[in-house]
């Protein structure tokens, strides 16, 4: 759909999200803000969320399958029109808000996908957020993670996005929010379309070393000094040692 008519559904869309948006955060509770992680003091988190090629990779998403969907419909209507003009005139309206009503439902559904996911990273651990009616956070800590992959397809790859893969073994989310479970209590979080996934990932794995080295942030224990021992306190040792010796076999003395 293209034109005048695209660019009233469009202003027509974002009229009615801005309405949807202010019902679901005042009345459903939806947080508009990031999530929170427990920091080091002076800490500034990596806050950030999906890029905008992720909002026209879903888009373009819809517009595969919706693109069918109207030509149906047109199709349906042209030959109601060649059949019966009057039934044509009649169905007309019906077609048409049939055609343009999915856009402005999947202009609210995807821009909201959008709104509510976030990625929050410390040095510490890395918390994903998304959901409207069901909230689902991730919280993986550094420490438990295996793997970090990128994934990037095709079509991510036209629109310059790609996928961050995390994954963790040993219970690194919460119960609600395992993006997925595998063979050996595993878990994972995807950090979905990012436009610098190889920047993510480098980040990942350096707080990963640092985790693993370091214990999450803690120092590092003071190492161990051999003892030394002078020959004046060796001497002093053999002294006590053969006036031991001496008692032990004079008790007398």
């Amino acid at each position: 759909m293209t034109g005048p008519l695209s660019q009233h559904v469009e202003q027509t869309s974002r009229w009615i999200y801005s309405g949807v948006w202010g019902v679901l955060v005042k009345w459903f509770k939806v947080p508009a803000k990031p999530p929170e992680l427990p920091m080091l003091p002076g800490e500034i988190p990596d806050v950030f969320q999906p890029a905008e090629g992720f909002l026209r990779y879903l888009k373009f998403q819809f517009w595969i399958g919706l693109t069918a969907f109207d030509g149906a419909i047109l199709i349906g209507w042209i030959a109601i029109v060649l059949a019966s003009p009057k039934w044509g005139a009649v169905l007309a309206l019906p077609a048409l808000a049939i055609a343009i009503l999915p856009d402005i439902v999947a202009y609210i559904a995807i821009h909201l996908q959008y709104d509510t996911t976030w990625y929050v990273m410390t040095q510490r651990s890395l918390r994903i957020r998304r959901g409207i009616w069901t909230i689902r956070e991730t919280t993986i800590t550094f420490e438990n993670v295996q793997n970090v992959t990128v994934n990037q397809g095709p079509v991510q790859r036209f629109f310059g996005i790609a996928d961050v893969q995390v994954d963790t073994a040993g219970g690194g989310g919460h119960a609600a929010g395992k993006e997925q479970a595998g063979a050996g209590a595993s878990h994972r979080g995807i950090i979905a379309g990012v436009a610098d996934p190889q920047r993510i990932r480098d980040l990942i794995l350096s707080r990963l070393r640092h985790s693993q080295t370091a214990g999450l942030g803690d120092e590092l224990p003071e190492p161990r000094v051999a003892a030394r021992w002078s020959p004046a306190h060796i001497a002093a040792l053999s002294e006590i040692r053969d006036l031991l010796q001496f008692k032990e076999t004079h008790p007398a003395a």
